[in-house]
Order: C-alpha cells, then structure tokens, then sequence
C-alpha cells in the first residue's frame, strides 16, 4: 500500500493556476494605481492652472479700464495728467518721497586724473555697474 502525502499532483497544479493567476493581475494592478496616481497629480495641476487663467483674466478685465490704467500710470510710473500740479516732498533724510534715492558715488570710484583716458571710461562703466 501506498502511502499518501500532503502534496500530491492536483495541490501543485493548484498552486501553479493560482500562481499564474497572482502575477497575471499583478502587472495590471500595479498599472492601474500607478495611472490612479497620475490623474489625481494632474486634476491638481488643472485646478491649479484654472485659478492662474482666473487671475490672469480678471487682471485683463481691469487692464481694459482706461481708469484703471490712467490710476497705475500715476501710481507706478508718477505720470501727471495735463494741468495737474506736481508736488515733490523731500524729507529730511535726503531722500523724496516716492522717488528712490540716487546712489552715492564713493571716493575709490572715481577716476584717476594720471590714469589714460581709456583706463577712466573703464573704471566709470565698472562704477556705474558697481563692479569693485
């Protein structure tokens, strides 16, 4: 008589279906959660566009106010309208009041009166650029 074993031929072809069947889903599963990933980062990536394209648009809306632009021109650039009069405030600092004030130029950029004339409108383009 035979004796029968825990393992026979039928539990290993089992095996082997259900093995084959594991790694038939596994590539599709990985897949699928993978491209899960991606639609939910580009939804965000949308939502985050429609909100630019919603500030750009209003912005556009104002830029197409000639009042509005009349009051950044004043404000940005100090531009005046005809027959407006123009008041400076300077404080005593030195400075005025919406103008930025002018750099001061330092003793050591100065050009040298013994330097050659080339040798000055160098040190004067590097003062300008604020090069040492």
């Amino acid at each position: 008589m035979r004796a029968r074993s825990g393992f026979t031929g039928r539990a290993a072809v089992l095996g082997l279906v259900v093995c084959t069947l594991v790694l038939s889903v596994a590539y599709p599963a990985k897949q699928y959660l993978s491209q899960r990933g991606a639609i939910a980062r580009l939804a965000q990536e949308k939502a985050a566009a429609e909100q630019r394209v919603a500030v750009l648009a209003d912005q556009a809306g104002r830029l197409r106010d000639p009042a509005y632009v009349r009051a950044e021109a004043r404000r940005r650039l100090q531009y005046v309208m005809p027959g407006d009069t123009v008041y400076v405030v300077i404080t005593p600092g030195g400075g005025s009041g919406s103008v930025a004030p002018r750099p001061q130029r330092t003793p050591s950029a100065a050009p040298k009166a013994h330097q050659p004339w080339y040798e000055q409108l160098w040190g004067t383009v590097q003062a300008a650029d604020g090069a040492p």
